[in-house]
């Protein structure tokens, strides 16, 4: 007997998500992805001025607002033809590589180690450290409240297996609240460059407003030590701790096979090798990217523009009553294929690539230190690991970039806006492969389009009926108690879905 399951809202993700499953024998036999609501930021878009794009589309998102601001100026840079100098270049790097090292960050403790991490173990703590001490004085005390819900944002949850051991449990308790301040101090080091955060300045087309001086170099450098110091000593052996105890999630949530990056944070002028290279993986081969191939179908989603377009002839015309439809996201598919964007999907590309021994070794330790193959790191754990491991080289490179300003030196090319014109700009974000595609027309903005990760990942099924990334990994995870559907969200959530960005 098939047993239908709503998991409605997921929480601890940004925006309305809600999971439909059908589960037989025990297991997930089907799933649905539904984005409920709905945005439309390429219509606020049109008939504006096109510097207008870089701060609007940074709205789309106050998680990853950078990297919609880096895919906007971007296309405005194709459409204008123009490149910007090494410090500007430099310091979009610097400004971005803070952006995911906060994002990994929050997401690996804030929002998915929840699902693996007993909080209420830490009532039993009996140590002498001092803020865990309050942490658990704060919990008994939510506990014994009369609230409707104690104790939230962390109760209630779903119960099923969780880290066994206080002590094993109070160490990543502690770094999650140590990841806090982690994630304030990763903005606050962007900010340096970016003018402010979340949403970002000084980024515009042909580089970044803000200029390069010693002072700047000096106070984002000892702010990288800390942490790049809290990734090494917490963050990694957390993950690794969390992926020893819970083996079977190597073998769950592994999806369709098929991965994609646009490649972000430019080495040269010219954009040619980035240091996340770009690239598609289909059984397990690496080949290059061609962004002609990618359109959107919409036969399940609440849109009444044509499927199959591609982004640049992409429309945003709602259709909330559409017959058959389920979802507000669209289906971006590559050649016709269900493809997963994220940092697996880049890990993956890097590492096939070869060109990084540092990644090589990172993914070799990992699967040596837990008995894996390559092959296993597809999967549900698989992305938290490969989550940290991007962390840890991103964090890595950017002190190698910080080195390389010049202060003084200009960091802005000047521009003139044309009459008409059209670019695209394709670059990464922590969730994966974002792209946003510009038109212009008289000055002004004629048409916009965006495809963001989570409308890969999250996508509905196709014209021709394939599921989605996350559709596909929740078929097959076993789900012990209809009722507490822990194992589901596990899955989902190691997408780190951004409904927000995605309903596009």
């Amino acid at each position: 007997m098939v047993e239908k399951i709503t998991i409605d809202p997921v929480t601890r993700i940004e925006g309305h998500l809600a999971v439909h499953i059908e589960v037989d024998a025990g297991r997930v036999a089907g799933a649905f992805c539904k984005g409920e609501m709905f945005r439309g930021f390429e219509t606020i878009l049109k008939g504006r001025d096109p510097l207008d794009a870089q701060q609007i589309t940074q709205r789309i998102c106050g998680v990853c607002p950078v990297s919609h601001g880096m895919a906007s100026v971007l296309a405005q840079e194709q459409a204008y033809g123009i490149t910007p100098p090494e410090n500007g270049r430099l310091m979009r790097n610097l400004i971005l590589g803070a952006n995911f090292i906060q994002s990994h960050i929050i997401h690996f403790y804030h929002l998915a180690a929840v699902d693996f991490v007993d909080l209420a173990a830490i009532a039993q703590y009996s140590g002498k450290d001092a803020e865990l001490l309050q942490f658990k004085n704060w919990v008994l005390s939510q506990q014994s409240s009369s609230a409707v819900h104690p104790g939230a944002p962390f109760f209630p949850r779903y119960e099923g297996h969780y880290l066994n051991g206080t002590e094993a449990n109070a160490g990543v308790i502690k770094n999650y609240l140590g990841g806090l301040r982690m994630r304030a101090l990763a903005h606050q080091m962007a900010a340096i460059f970016a003018g402010k955060l979340p949403h970002v300045a000084s980024l515009v087309p042909g580089g970044v407003t803000e200029q390069v001086t010693a002072r700047k170099i000096a106070a984002y450098g000892a702010m990288l030590h800390e942490l790049r110091t809290f990734i090494d000593q917490c963050y990694l052996p957390d993950v690794l701790a969390v992926a020893a105890a819970f083996p079977d999630y190597f073998k769950l949530g592994k999806g369709c096979g098929n991965f994609l990056a646009y490649g972000g944070f430019s080495q040269t002028a010219d954009g040619a090798d980035p240091f996340l290279p770009g690239g598609v993986v289909r059984a397990g081969t690496l080949s290059a990217l061609d962004p002609g191939l990618i359109t959107e179908d919409v036969r399940y989603s609440f849109y009444a523009s044509p499927s199959g377009l591609r982004p640049g002839a992409g429309r945003t015309q709602p259709d909330p009553r559409k017959q058959g439809a389920y979802t507000w996201l669209k289906a971006p598919r590559y050649q016709g294929q269900v493809v997963e964007v994220g940092p697996l999907a880049r890990l993956l590309v890097l590492y096939l690539q070869g060109k990084n021994p540092e990644a090589r070794q990172w993914v070799d330790h990992l699967a040596g230190k837990l008995n894996l193959t390559l092959e296993d790191l597809v999967s549900t754990m698989g992305r938290h690991a490969a989550r940290a491991i991007e962390c840890k080289l991103l964090a890595d490179r950017c002190a190698h970039w910080l080195a390389r300003l010049k202060p003084g030196a200009p960091s802005c090319a000047q521009f003139s806006i044309p009459k008409q014109a059209q670019g695209y700009g394709l670059c990464e974000a922590p969730r994966g492969a974002l792209g946003h595609w510009l038109e212009i027309e008289d000055h002004k903005i004629s048409h916009y389009q965006c495809v963001v990760p989570t409308t890969w990942n999250c996508s509905p099924r196709d014209d021709q009926g394939f599921p989605g990334a996350v559709e596909q990994a929740l078929i097959g995870t076993p789900i012990a108690d209809a009722k507490q559907p822990l194992e589901a969200v596990r899955v989902v959530r190691s997408f780190d879905p951004c409904i927000a960005c995605a309903v596009h």
